[in-house]
């Protein structure tokens, strides 16, 4: 599982012109892959992760600061392209795969108290983030 995740001072994500998912104020932007070998305990491990990542001003975190989150899955996060120019999607998930373990990271955080809004699983979105720093990492599990 990897996650690009990115402070944000505020981030949505559109589909069809209606917005689905937004944070109005600081947080994290999560940009969840699904790998075809991720199972639910990785899961966990991600939600933990993200939970207590402490890259939010003054090093804290959204566990201590109560700060929300954005996860969009994002299969193409698993593109190689390694060889020739048209990315290769062997690695990332098939939907029937990733989705319920995208859901699964989702309630996990629920569950740790986090403030969690989500994009739509599958359609075309439009993410618009506004950086805070910019500061952007990536978590793999």
């Amino acid at each position: 599982m990897r996650a690009v995740v990115a402070r944000v001072t505020e981030a949505s994500v559109t589909v069809d012109g209606e917005i689905v998912g937004a944070i109005d104020e600081p947080g994290l932007l999560v940009l969840l892959g699904v790998h075809t070998s991720d199972t639910p305990e990785q899961a966990e491990t991600m939600a933990r992760k993200l939970h207590e990542l402490r890259i939010l001003r003054d090093e804290q975190s959204c566990a201590t600061t109560g700060a929300p989150l954005l996860v969009v899955s994002q299969f193409t996060l698993y593109g190689d392209t390694r060889k020739g120019r048209r990315p290769s999607w062997t690695a990332a998930a098939r939907p029937e795969h990733a989705e319920p373990l995208v859901d699964d990271v989702v309630r996990r955080l629920r569950e740790r108290g986090a403030r969690v809004a989500t994009g739509r699983f599958g359609a075309m979105m439009s993410v618009h983030s506004v950086n805070d720093g910019p500061f952007t990492v990536l978590v793999e599990v």
